[in-house]
């Protein structure tokens, strides 16, 4: 049978639907969406004869997928991707990223499946020691450690891609799920002050959605079963972009699990990691925004 579809987890999510984009325009694959709509949204559908939509956990991915000899390849990005609310929902943080996780490994190893994997810089500064500012870092770090051993034991094949804060189409941008760029872009067309969680020097590489999946789809492409990094040259703190919007600003209160800088790597466990920057600069993004809003 021809392997001529490919999984991906979170598909009607922020990354899962600009990757669904690009695939479509890029290779001639089926494509079938695995998402709980945690937070996902199906306005995200994307209306195409060859992507299918399945409202599922990834916990029951060998319940779904019973016809695993058609699956060329797994995009797992549909896990709990958000540092102070895996605090707040420490529980739906461990039974998405530790046992649906755990299911999706089990099912590409079982059935000779190529996986991609979604990591996280949350778990990479202070030396690593960051690993255990929050559950959801943690969680993160031990699916890399699993796939680390997966591999010495089974000769497992993945890739892994380290996102460093995303923003761009399909980003949420209201609720608890929200990204800081979409918060702010919220804010400011609503002309609300924007948010900044204390003390607002904290520093990130953010990075547009197109380099993230363009990234992603090198990774599979190439299939050197290697760790990635996308990022940006230049870091933010949090306050200088929130000045980039020239709007009002107040503070919150500082938050567990509160991350001061994104750190780049060259070296995770044994694994070198292959670097790449973003050629799409965040002050243009903003710029346009506030141009367009003005």
């Amino acid at each position: 049978m021809k392997k001529n579809k490919i999984v991906i987890t979170g598909g009607a999510g922020f990354v899962g639907t600009n990757l669904i984009n690009l695939l479509l325009k890029k290779t001639k694959y089926k494509i079938i969406s695995i998402d709980n709509y945690s937070s996902g949204l199906k306005k995200n559908h994307i209306k195409n004869k060859r992507v299918n939509y399945i409202k599922e956990d990834t916990k029951n991915i060998s319940q779904i997928l019973k016809n695993s000899k058609s699956i060329n390849s797994i995009f797992h990005f549909g896990e709990f991707a958000r540092i102070y609310q895996s605090f707040l929902k420490m529980s739906e943080c461990i039974n998405s990223n530790s046992i649906g996780t755990n299911a999706v490994f089990n099912y590409c190893l079982k059935n000779k499946i190529k996986l991609i994997y979604s990591a996280t810089s949350a778990s990479l500064g202070n030396d690593g020691n960051d690993k255990n500012l929050s559950p959801y870092a943690f969680t993160k770090a031990k699916n890399l450690e699993l796939l680390e051993n997966l591999k010495k034991w089974f000769n497992f094949q993945y890739e892994v891609i380290y996102f460093y804060n995303v923003y761009g189409p399909y980003q949420i941008c209201k609720g608890e799920m929200a990204t800081v760029i979409g918060i702010f872009e919220d804010h400011y067309k609503s002309k609300k002050p924007l948010p900044i969680v204390k003390p607002g020097t904290q520093t990130r590489r953010f990075t547009h959605i197109y380099d993230t999946v363009e990234i992603c789809y090198q990774a599979w492409k190439k299939n050197h079963c290697r760790h990635y990094s996308i990022a940006n040259h230049k870091s933010y703190s949090i306050l200088d972009v929130a000045k980039m919007f020239k709007a009002k600003i107040r503070y919150l209160p500082k938050r567990p699990g509160e991350r001061y800088a994104s750190a780049l790597t060259n070296m995770h466990l044994s694994n070198k990691v292959y670097k790449y920057f973003g050629k799409i600069d965040l002050r243009k993004y903003i710029k346009n925004i506030v141009k367009n809003n003005y």
